[in-house]
């Protein structure tokens, strides 16, 4: 089973986000509270493994709760659940270490997947955030931010950086293996070590590496 915490202020989401993943047999909704301030206590409590995360709420909003989230030692993953997709959210959201980013129109059965995949340690976004994200990195021109990117992809060998460009195209480690011929469990060490020589938490922010480098 995969444990779910829900953080929304309105208490109408919290019972129809409860009710729509208790369709699904691997995911058990363990919590739910209405402000950010009150995740901290939730997640000692209920050890979620994925946490939907509201934006805009009365106390903690949910950029800055997740913020402190990713930053204790072995948080559990993040899916930013939100009505605002503005770009401002998306980049703060997945800097911050949030594993997806999805508005609250999405499709039922889309968000349970979403959950699997961010627990599973892949990130998913709305068709609207990719393209909102990639729109950003595009668009940038002459980022001050370029060059630490670059220099911390030197860091990378050269099979890391390979693996590295293709997480930022979206790939999952069957195509990633498949693409470079080499087994999927190699390319989780491949991953595991460039989360532990960049200091990053999730595939996302290897992702925005890479294009912050381009």
């Amino acid at each position: 089973m995969i444990k779910v915490l829900l953080v929304d202020d309105d208490a109408l989401v919290r019972a129809g986000l409860t009710m729509m993943l208790a369709a699904f047999d691997d995911l058990e909704v363990v919590g739910a509270v209405a402000d950010g301030t009150e995740v901290a206590s939730a997640v000692g409590t209920h050890r979620p493994d994925v946490v939907l995360m509201d934006i805009r709420m009365p106390g903690l909003d949910g950029l800055s709760a997740t913020e402190s989230l990713r930053a204790r030692r072995d948080p559990p993953q993040v899916i930013v659940l939100t009505t605002f997709d503005t770009d401002e959210h998306v980049l703060r959201a997945l800097r911050a270490g949030a594993g997806g980013f999805l508005l609250k129109h999405t499709p039922p059965r889309q968000i349970a997947e979403a959950v699997r995949r961010v627990a599973a340690g892949e990130p998913m976004m709305s068709p609207e955030v990719l393209r909102t994200m990639i729109g950003l990195v595009s668009g940038a021109g002459a980022d001050p931010g370029r060059e630490r990117a670059r220099a911390a992809l030197a860091r990378l060998s050269p099979g890391e950086r390979d693996v590295a460009g293709l997480i930022a195209e979206g790939r999952t480690n069957s195509e990633i293996a498949a693409e470079l011929l080499m087994s999927t469990a190699t390319v989780k060490a491949y991953v595991s070590r460039i989360f532990t020589k960049l200091s990053l938490t999730n595939r996302v922010q290897i992702a925005l590496l890479v294009h912050d480098a381009r």
